[in-house]
C-alpha cells in the first residue's frame, strides 16, 4: 500500500515568521478556501486569500499533483466572454487519515477522508484491562485491519485523541486518572507498528480544529470546546490557533468548583466539575434510581425516549449544571462560539434549551451543539492528523502517489 508521509507537527515556542512559515500559511489559506467554497475559480481564492492570481495558480498546480485537488469537469464561462473559469475542488477520494480516540471502556478507530468525513469506524472494547501496552496495540492492529480493507485510499497520517493531559509536542499522555496512564509515549507505541506519522492532542483541542475546518463553528473568531464524557476538560481557540499552554496543560477543568454540587471527588473534595457530570456519576444515578442496569448513558438517553420521567429529569439535570459550567467559562474566555459535546444536548432539543437557560438569554444563541453527533470520538482522533493536513499540506510527497 502506498504511503504518503507528513512532516511533523511545527513547532509550539514562538520565533520570527519565515519564508517556510509564510509558503505554509498561504498554502493552508488556498487549500482551505477550496475546502470551503469548492467548487470554486482560482481568481475566487485569490480574492478571498488576498494572494496573488499567480501564487493560487501555483500553489494549486503543487496541489494538483500532490492529488489534494482537481478541476471539475465542466467549465464555466465567466460573462459569457474571454476563457472559461475552470472551478477547482477538493479531491476527496484519494486518501485518509486514521484517527484513534482512547476512552474509559473503549478504544475508537477510525477512517476519515479529507472533508472530515468517516469513512468508516471500530469500537475496540477494553475487555482486557486498560494496560497501555495493551491497549494501543489493539488499535494499531484495529487500524491496520481499517486500512487493508479500504487498498485504494492511501493514508497521510494517524491522529491520536485523548482526554487528560495530552502533550502534543512529544506525542505523550502524560497524565490520565480514569485510565490509570502516566507517561505513556503514544507516537512512538503506534507508529512503529503502523509505519505512519503519529499525531497526538487533547480530544477537546481536537475537536475544536475539527469543529473549525468541518462543522458549525467554521468562521468563528474565537471558539470554546467543552467536553463532557467520563473526562470533563475544554479547549478554546482563537485567531485559528488553538490555546495548549507550557506542556500542553490548558483547558484541565476537571477540578473546577461548581457550586452546590454533591459528589465526592478523587481529590478529597465535594462538588469538582468532572465528578458531578462524569458520564459514570450519571449511569451510576440511573442505576440507583432504576432507569437502567448498564454503564451505557445511550441508555439513559434511550430510556427518556421511551417516556422515562426519571431519566428525563437525570439529563435535564446534568444538562443545567453543564450550563452552569459553560457560563464560568464564558464569563472567562468570552468566546464567538460555545460548542458542548454531551450526550443529553446533543439528542434532546430539552437539555439543550435547558443548558441555554443556564447560560443566559444573552449569550445562548452562541451555544452550540457538537456538529458530529454520532462519529465525535472518531472525529476527534482524525481532526488530530487533518489539521496537520491543513496547516501543512505542501509537506506530502508527490512521489508517493
Amino acid at each position: 500500500m502506498p504511503r504518503t508521509a507528513l512532516a511533523p507537527s511545527p513547532p509550539t515556542t514562538p520565533h520570527r515568521a519565515t519564508a517556510d512559515d509564510r509558503r505554509r500559511t498561504s498554502a493552508s489559506a488556498i487549500l482551505r478556501s477550496v475546502l470551503e467554497h469548492g467548487p470554486v475559480a482560482r481568481s475566487t481564492v485569490a480574492r478571498l486569500t488576498g494572494l496573488s492570481p499567480a501564487s493560487v495558480t501555483d500553489y494549486c498546480a503543487r496541489f494538483t499533483a500532490l492529488g489534494l485537488i482537481r478541476e471539475a469537469p465542466t467549465p464555466r464561462q465567466s460573462n459569457g466572454v474571454g476563457r472559461p473559469h475552470v472551478p477547482i475542488h477538493l479531491d476527496d477520494s484519494r486518501f485518509v487519515v486514521g484517527g484513534v480516540h482512547v476512552a474509559v471502556p473503549y478504544t475508537t478507530v477510525a477512517l476519515l477522508d479529507l472533508r472530515g468525513r468517516v469513512v468508516t469506524e471500530r469500537r475496540l472494547a477494553h475487555d482486557d484491562g486498560t494496560e497501555p501496552d495493551r491497549v494501543l496495540a489493539n488499535a494499531a492492529a484495529g487500524l491496520a485491519a481499517l486500512l487493508t480493507d479500504h487498498p485504494c485510499r492511501t493514508p497521510l497520517g494517524v491522529g491520536v485523541a485523548a482526554g487528560g493531559w495530552v502533550d502534543r509536542d512529544s506525542g505523550t499522555i502524560v497524565e490520565h486518572a480514569l485510565l490509570g496512564w502516566r507517561d505513556v509515549d503514544v507516537r512512538d507505541a503506534l507508529g512503529t507498528p503502523i509505519g505512519l506519522p503519529v499525531h497526538v492532542d487533547g480530544h477537546a483541542r481536537a475537536l475544536v480544529n475539527g469543529e473549525r475546518l468541518f462543522g458549525r463553528a467554521r468562521g468563528s473568531r474565537s471558539v470554546l470546546h467543552l467536553f463532557v464524557g467520563n473526562v470533563v476538560d475544554a479547549a478554546f481557540a482563537t485567531h485559528d490557533e488553538v490555546h495548549h499552554g507550557p506542556r500542553s496543560q490548558a483547558g484541565a477543568i476537571a477540578h473546577l468548583p461548581l457550586p452546590g454540587g454533591s459528589e465526592r471527588c478523587d481529590c478529597g473534595r465535594t462538588g469538582c466539575l468532572q465528578a458531578e457530570l462524569s458520564e459514570r456519576t450519571l449511569c451510576r444515578r440511573a442505576r440507583e434510581e432504576g432507569v437502567i442496569t448498564t454503564a451505557d448513558p445511550m441508555h439513559v438517553v434511550g430510556a427518556a425516549a421511551d417516556g422515562d420521567p426519571v431519566a428525563v429529569r437525570l439529563l435535564l439535570e446534568r444538562a443545567r449544571t453543564v450550563g452552569r459550567a459553560a457560563r464560568l467559562l464564558l464569563d472567562v474566555l468570552n468566546p464567538d462560539t460555545v460548542v458542548v459535546a454531551e450526550v443529553g444536548t446533543v439528542y434532546r432539543e430539552d437539555c439543550l434549551g435547558a443548558l441555554r437557560a443556564e447560560v443566559g438569554t444573552d449569550r445562548a444563541a452562541s451555544v452550540l451543539p457538537t456538529s458530529f453527533p454520532e462519529s465525535v470520538l472518531a472525529v476527534a482522533g482524525g481532526s488530530v492528523a487533518l489539521d496537520v493536513v491543513y496547516r501543512d499540506p505542501l509537506s506530502l510527497s508527490p512521489g508517493t502517489n
